[in-house]
């Protein structure tokens, strides 16, 4: 499954890690989280951590959060982010979006982040498949009463949402057909500190039309707009 965001990922977290640094300056994630479901005192288990960019929201108000990825490079740039917050009510590991390394019904919140929606893309024949393992495991992992999240983009460059991809449309109305999700969406709007520093991020990550089109705008703020899925578990 060659492709330039595995690369990043695989290969250069700590770039990644620099360019997710700048979404969401505002805070609207945080707050719509706490709307969906307060975060106080809850046991989570978080789904393709990434670099922490979630772990480190979640763990400022929540009791635990146990947060795996598939890929080292990132859980290593997430362990040093997540020391440098002083909390310690967190954990790191190696794990599988379709098998978790948790016992059944032990979270009052599963969540993941940027994570289930590259499947439809490294996955394109099986892609179904793999999402409804994936779901089934945060059944399986969310205790009864809990809460399951998805975290997903609705579109870079853009005010109003919109799927960047017409196979990312297909994904998300398939989860909200097929597993019955709440959505909502928010905006998570990119800050960078100058226009240098922009086209330095943005470029390897979301190629060179959008990046010229935010330069030729002179602008420092890029809109963002972001999905949120979510269930409450019976």
């Amino acid at each position: 499954m060659p492709d330039h965001f595995l690369e990043i990922y695989r290969n250069r977290a700590n770039y990644y890690d620099r360019l997710v640094a700048r979404e969401d300056q505002r805070g609207n994630l945080f707050r719509a989280l706490n709307d969906i479901r307060l975060l106080d005192g809850l046991r989570v288990v978080e789904f393709g951590a990434g670099t922490a960019r979630l772990t480190r929201l979640l763990s400022s108000q929540a009791c635990s959060v146990h947060s795996f990825d598939i890929e080292p490079s990132m859980l290593k740039v997430a362990a040093t982010n997540m020391r440098e917050t002083g909390m310690t009510n967190w954990s790191l590991a190696i794990g599988d979006n379709r098998r978790m390394p948790v016992v059944e019904s032990c979270a009052d919140l599963v969540i993941e982040g940027w994570s289930f929606a590259h499947v439809r893309e490294w996955q394109p024949n099986r892609w179904q498949e793999d999402i409804d393992k994936m779901l089934a495991e945060m059944q399986r992992i969310v205790k009864p009463g809990g809460t399951v999240v998805l975290v997903e983009t609705m579109g870079t460059g853009f005010r109003n949402p919109q799927a960047p991809t017409s196979e990312l449309a297909q994904l998300y109305a398939y989860w909200q057909a097929a597993h019955d999700l709440s959505y909502r969406w928010i905006r998570t709007d990119f800050q960078f500190a100058s226009l240098q520093e922009a086209e330095e991020l943005m470029r390897d990550f979301f190629g060179d039309e959008l990046t010229n089109a935010v330069l030729a705008r002179g602008k420092t703020i890029v809109p963002e707009c972001t999905g949120i899925w979510w269930k409450h578990v019976d």
